[in-house]
């Protein structure tokens, strides 16, 4: 490979002692494409299996972790125990790949499809999401929050059970976790809401009963880490300084990583800070040498990659990039960078090995994908 991008396949090394043959992570996007009980599809699988050779850690689509939090149809749910197997068959064909297999695990919150959720869709508030024009949820009472944090361990504990090397708390893009984070979705006046410091109760203790989990369950070292959106576009909503202070409190954690889940790596702020740099840098600088960070975001060249990684970032995550070119880290890796492919080829479900739910979402919706 080229000497400019030789930092990219640097061995990174967590503090528990897990190793990643290199930077670049698969990013968690969601597919589409489970059965209809919640059961890990064989197209799913082959779609993994296709981009775990090159990256060194794949992160899955979000899994839903209670009946009520499923947030798309096609997803697949590690809800309960007869999920494991469905669970472990995935875990065991990204890691034969060589890649380390991270389990996301969220709830939709007031995100979720009416029909496909087994009760009420419920929320922090009963505020409807503004994304979906969708009616107001119910708001959970005190008991089912606290229950809901049960269950993100219960679903650590079956992630653990199928062979994960880790799970990733889900805290963004709208759904359950950063609702209750929000100013915008969060009206409660109970321990759970209010000030911001309340609104971090429930990430905070979804993180405490994750880690405590994997102390009572986990033999070997098991990784625990936490995606978040630095914004949202509502008024009130999240912003950056909000977020600065959450990523304060998520630092004392010990967790492994934070994920920043961003569209473009170099996007900046909209509010809440003076400062004209990027988001990804302002939060790199904010955490130090506490947590390693990820960083994501409209990254489809080598070059893209070796930009974004003199950031100081110690990972990046790949996402879009590796539907349109599956072999994207071994191109790079066997000086082939200029054979990357940046563009959707239509003609090709077959060659990149994408589900049919999946590919028909790419190609079927204008400007949802890059090159449609």
């Amino acid at each position: 490979m080229k000497q400019k991008y030789s930092a990219l396949f640097e061995p990174f090394r967590f503090e528990k002692g897990i190793e990643l043959k290199n930077r670049i992570v698969m990013a968690p996007m969601t597919n589409f494409s489970s059965n209809e009980d919640g059961m890990v599809s064989d197209s799913e699988v082959e779609y993994y299996v296709r981009r775990s050779k090159g990256v060194s850690m794949v992160i899955t689509a979000c899994t839903y972790v209670t009946a009520n939090g499923k947030g798309f149809k096609g997803e697949f749910a590690g809800h309960k125990d007869e999920m494991i197997p469905s669970l472990q068959k995935l875990a065991s064909s990204i890691k034969k790949e060589g890649a380390k297999a991270i389990l996301q695990i969220f709830h939709g919150g007031r995100e979720c499809p009416p029909d496909l959720v087994d009760g009420d869709v419920v929320s922090a508030s009963a505020i409807a999401s503004e994304r979906k024009g969708s009616s107001a949820p119910r708001e959970l009472t005190a008991d089912e929050v606290q229950s809901i944090v049960h269950d993100f361990g219960k679903a650590t504990r079956r992630a653990i059970e199928a062979g994960y090397d880790g799970v990733e708390i889900h805290g963004a893009n709208g759904y359950l976790i950063q609702q209750f984070f929000s100013p915008h979705s969060n009206r409660r006046e109970d321990k759970w809401g209010g000030n911001l410091e309340k609104r971090m109760a429930f990430p905070l203790a979804i993180i405490e009963e994750v880690q405590k989990v994997v102390a009572e369950h986990a033999k070997d070292p098991f990784i625990v880490g936490y995606r978040f959106s630095p914004e949202e576009p509502e008024t009130p909503g999240i912003t950056m300084a909000d977020t600065l202070a959450l990523v304060d409190a998520l630092a004392g954690k010990n967790l492994d990583y934070l994920h920043v889940s961003l569209m473009d790596f170099w996007s900046k702020p909209k509010r809440g800070v003076e400062d004209k740099r990027s988001r990804i840098e302002i939060l790199r600088e904010r955490v130090g040498d506490k947590v390693p960070i990820i960083g994501v975001g409209s990254i489809y060249t080598a070059d893209d990659a070796a930009k974004a990684f003199d950031s100081g970032v110690p990972l990046l995550a790949l996402g879009r990039e590796l539907i349109i070119d599956p072999d994207w880290v071994q191109k790079i890796e066997e000086g082939n960078e200029s054979e990357i492919e940046t563009v959707i080829d239509k003609s090709a479900q077959e060659r990149l090995v994408v589900p049919t739910p999946l590919w028909n979402a790419i190609v079927n919706t204008p400007g949802w994908f890059p090159g449609v």
